[in-house]
């Protein structure tokens, strides 16, 4: 006898906006913060120089012109050419090449090991909790730079041994952030369930609790690789570093900081790349942050 009046259910569906996941609405939040937009576009752009640009000169990275030493920019060698010789467009994207490959796989060693060792010690809790998290607090009560000039004093500079000394106390802010996470997600009812259905350890921690926290370790792993050309920049500009002729960009800094007087820009084009890299990545992990880690948001 009576007619309810109003939408149809099936025109409801079509009108209510779908649900987005976390990762859908997050994307939607870091395309609207143009800062973190442009900074990937640049970090995009110099990571694609670093590796065609080389093949627009003619010249390798340590071949020497002692005809052409300290030559300005010219159509032939478009930033000019170092003591040597040397053509420095071809020095500067190899040297970002390098710096960004020892930067991002010391990053992703550190991410790899804090995983591990936080969600061990967190799973774990008690007495193994307790001797894990001790053995964090001898590692950051010891200077970090310390241990790195130490390590490679010792070891052959190189790539590898750069790489292993940002590693050995790199690991340990993220072991705390992923302990603290796992101690917050081991109680949830999803977890409970899956353990009390006889899930095993590994794949409640891989299956449930990381992807979790997937976000929070995308974050700071931006964070990290911005320290870690750093740190590289510094120890190849005291000397500590790579060995001519190899090219990173503390190698080509240190160079151009021994001819600034005259030759300001061999400083100058080094110094710009990192400094873009540094200020990109940065921006673009607080772009990150404020579109994936909840806290953030209003």
């Amino acid at each position: 006898m009576f007619e309810i009046v109003g939408r149809k259910e099936e025109e409801s569906e079509k009108i209510n906006k779908p649900i987005l996941s976390n990762w859908q609405d997050g994307w939607l939040r870091l395309k609207q913060n143009k800062a973190a937009v442009i900074s990937l576009v640049v970090i995009l752009l110099i990571v694609v120089l670093s590796f065609i640009g080389p093949y627009f000169s003619e010249y390798s990275y340590e071949q020497t012109n002692y005809e052409k030493v300290y030559s300005e920019p010219s159509g032939e060698h478009w930033l000019g050419t170092d003591k040597f010789g040397r053509d420095q467009w071809t020095r500067l994207w190899e040297g970002t090449r390098v710096s960004l490959y020892i930067a991002v796989l010391a990053a992703l060693l550190d991410i790899l090991i804090g995983i591990t060792y936080g969600a061990i010690s967190a799973w774990k809790g008690g007495k193994v909790d307790n001797i894990m998290q001790r053995i964090i607090e001898i590692l950051v009560g010891i200077p970090n730079l310390i241990i790195i000039i130490l390590l490679i004093m010792i070891m052959r500079p190189g790539i590898m041994t750069i790489m292993l000394a940002m590693v050995i106390t790199g690991w340990v802010n993220m072991a705390r952030l992923v302990r603290g996470q796992v101690f917050k997600l081991k109680t949830q009812e999803y977890v409970l369930a899956s353990r009390a259905l006889g899930a095993s350890t590994s794949r409640i921690i891989l299956g449930h609790m990381l992807p979790n926290t997937l976000g929070i370790i995308i974050i700071n792993l931006m964070f990290t690789i911005p320290s870690a050309i750093f740190t590289e920049a510094f120890l190849s500009f005291i000397g500590l570093g790579l060995q001519e002729p190899l090219a990173s960009l503390g190698v080509l800094i240190n160079d151009g900081f021994q001819s600034m007087r005259n030759q300001f820009y061999l400083l100058a084009y080094p110094a710009i790349v990192i400094v873009a890299l540094m200020v990109c990545f940065n921006m673009l992990a607080d772009g990150l942050r404020d579109a994936f880690d909840p806290r953030m948001r209003k």
